[in-house]
């Protein structure tokens, strides 16, 4: 893992193509911005954990 420290309106690229932007710190809470292609799919880390692959490799609700 690759940990990097970021202040206010400080971003980090990715790959040339995925931008991550500070935009927000409080507290114990830190807000971020991220610009990606529209390829390229973000999730939240809980989401995927209660997510399941549907036969088409597609992200859904687990459940359904």
């Amino acid at each position: 893992m690759l940990v990097l420290s970021r202040k206010l309106n400080e971003k980090i690229v990715i790959d040339g193509g995925i931008v991550l932007t500070v935009v927000k710190i409080d507290r114990n809470q830190v807000r971020l911005g991220i610009e990606a292609p529209s390829d390229v799919r973000v999730y939240r880390e809980e989401l995927v954990a209660q997510a399941r692959r549907s036969p088409r490799g597609e992200l859904v609700e687990a459940g359904v």
